[in-house]
């Protein structure tokens, strides 16, 4: 009817790639992404302060961070160091490291007493660069 006989006899390949198994690939890594990348960061809760100020300098590409949790309890990397030790533990780590500074992110609910008696310790063993991690606050 609508087939000629030259048509019939012979077969024509496709010469266009089919995308649509790509894309459907593309979509479920996509998904796997998007769901599997909020569970990766790992890391102690602190709730942080807000403040109005934006940083004042970008912090170096490997900064020691010392945590203070709500708890009281100080920790250095995903060491919780006491409170008598951490002079000497400070002492240890600033040996070895070329960069000298020392960023504080402190709980909003740790009290200030605490927070300060915790940088004179840290000022006793020798650093004197410290800084305080703040999270900047929502419309100004």
């Amino acid at each position: 009817m609508g087939m000629s006989p030259a048509s019939s006899s012979k077969r024509m390949t496709m010469s266009e790639i089919n995308v649509t198994p790509l894309v459907d690939v593309m979509l479920v890594l996509l998904i796997m992404f998007m769901v599997t990348a909020p569970l990766m960061q790992q890391g102690i809760e602190v709730d942080l302060p807000k403040t109005a100020s934006s940083s004042l300098s970008t912090p170096p590409e490997d900064p020691l961070v010392l945590i203070i949790n709500a708890d009281r309890n100080v920790v250095i990397g995903k060491q919780k160091v006491p409170a008598a030790s951490l002079r000497e533990k400070l002492r240890a780590i600033m040996e070895t490291r070329k960069n000298q500074e020392l960023y504080i992110q402190a709980d909003r609910h740790v009290e200030y007493g605490f927070v300060a008696e915790t940088m004179a310790e840290i000022r006793a063993a020798g650093i004197t660069n410290i800084g305080l991690v703040t999270v900047p606050k929502e419309g100004k």
